[in-house]
């Protein structure tokens, strides 16, 4: 009898700690993982940094081997990418076999390549060329990993700024841009077709940095604010980022493609940047990553689409050295080079690169995107890929699974391994709450032996 009663009250132990300590994993957060810098870490070394955060996704600008390798048994979903450079050669039909074959099956299932985007922001570049090719491009592809049996696990995509919007405000009134309907409404219907999703690189920071006057800083931050109310359907809305995605929404909607998922491919905050750069600061980076980070962990949609996961990939993992352009560019990581955070997310993670302990974020650079309300949400691209998201939190360290087993042999142990628990978690957990529910499941548990 005794023996069961223990049992019983192992597995509820386990249960609780399993609940309250076991790293959380959101599924819909990613991170860009870019490389123009001549300071990163290995890709090996760079595994278990995106683990730390509770990402489940990373987003490429290529098919680096290296990190495909690296990332092989890790779980981690990845979405490798075809430059604009390669968007008339995969129109190729054997160009395209070779390369889906060389640079995604060669590594399933090992590695998790789950996605492919063809081309970066290609119709915002005022390249006739590159937007004659894209579609071709993204059809040749597709067909390759049709002909290869994938399409069951990897889609192709391709990703978009926000200026391919007429209009973003309110959110109700997002059109796409007269110029661009032509040429985007078969991309969607592609995507209809093939069930990929719709991706928008969207930064309401640039809007702030446009008018700091009249953007309000709170709004763009997901700090709390009256916000705003689209007067055609009554939809509050407290961010930025919200409004943009559904302004995304309202414009599929009104070409006729309602039902395609849109995802944001990047999306971001300097840490630091010129003179002219308002907000680029590590407290307004710290506010904006770890804010809509929390936003994601809580599995919230948007206004217009509520039941809706956000899937997001944050910009960036790493701050690049080598990237152009004025100060901010080279200042989105989460992370630095050696794995220090380049400031604190709020979310602690507990971890390292090679034999650097380290905890937070860093990353890559942002395509330009502005926008600020009341008025237009614009954006133009600068042409360089940007990196995406991450999700932070602590790994604290239990004994393991294995070791609790004797909790059904010996009461007194249990008590003593239970309280060896509590003064190691009362070390590392600072969010009072969880620690009086720990307690309070002690005394129960004590109570019951």
């Amino acid at each position: 009898m005794e023996f069961s009663r223990l049992n019983y009250l192992s597995s509820v132990l386990v249960f609780f700690i399993s609940a309250f300590f076991f790293p959380i994993t959101v599924t819909s957060l990613g991170i860009n993982y870019g490389q123009i810098a001549n300071n990163l870490p290995s890709p090996n070394d760079v595994v278990p940094l995106v683990k730390s955060l509770g990402a489940s996704k990373i987003k490429l600008y290529d098919a680096d081997p290296r990190v495909l390798k690296a990332f092989a048994n890790s779980g981690v979903e990845i979405m490798v990418g075809l430059g604009n450079e390669y968007l008339s050669k995969m129109q190729d039909p054997d160009k395209a076999r070779e390369w889906v074959k060389s640079n995604v099956q060669a590594y399933l299932p090992a590695t998790k390549v789950t996605a492919i985007f063809v081309g970066n922001e290609v119709l915002t570049f005022n390249d006739t060329s590159l937007s004659d090719n894209l579609l071709p491009a993204m059809q040749s592809v597709h067909q390759a990993v049709v002909d290869l049996g994938l399409d069951k696990q990897v889609t192709v995509t391709t990703t978009h700024s926000l200026a391919v919007l007429e209009t973003s405000y309110p959110p109700s009134s997002g059109v796409f841009r007269k110029d661009l309907v032509g040429c985007i409404t078969p991309i969607l219907n592609f995507h209809a077709k093939t069930g990929s999703p719709f991706l928008i690189n969207a930064y309401p920071y640039f809007a702030f940095k446009a008018d700091p006057k009249q953007v309000p800083l709170e709004f763009v931050l997901f700090q709390p604010n009256q916000g705003i109310v689209d007067p055609e359907t009554n939809l509050h809305y407290d961010n930025m980022l919200f409004a943009q995605i559904d302004a995304v929404y309202s414009a599929l909607t009104a070409v006729g493609y309602k039902k395609l998922s849109v995802h944001i491919s990047e999306t971001g905050w300097p840490s630091k940047g010129d003179a002219d750069e308002a907000g680029a600061t590590p407290e307004n980076a710290k506010k904006y990553n770890g804010n809509l980070i929390k936003l994601i962990s809580q599995k919230k949609g948007t206004p217009m689409r509520p039941s809706c996961d956000l899937n997001i990939y944050v910009f960036a993992l790493f701050n690049e050295n080598m990237k152009p352009g004025p100060t901010s560019e080279r200042n989105y990581g989460l992370f630095k080079p050696d794995g220090t955070p380049v400031y604190s997310l709020g979310i602690t993670t507990n971890t390292a690169v090679g034999n650097t302990s380290i905890s937070g974020a860093g990353g890559s650079s942002p395509t330009t995107s502005s926008g600020s309300l009341p008025s237009t949400t614009n954006s133009s691209s600068t042409g360089y890929l940007s990196i995406s998201s991450a999700v932070t939190t602590k790994l604290v360290q239990m004994v393991p699974i294995a070791a609790l087993d004797v909790l059904v042999f010996d009461s007194d142990l249990t008590k003593k391994m239970v309280l060896g628990h509590m003064a190691i978690v009362a070390k590392h957990v600072k969010d009072h709450l969880i620690l009086l529910k720990m307690l309070a499941l002690f005394v129960l548990f004590i109570g019951l032996l």
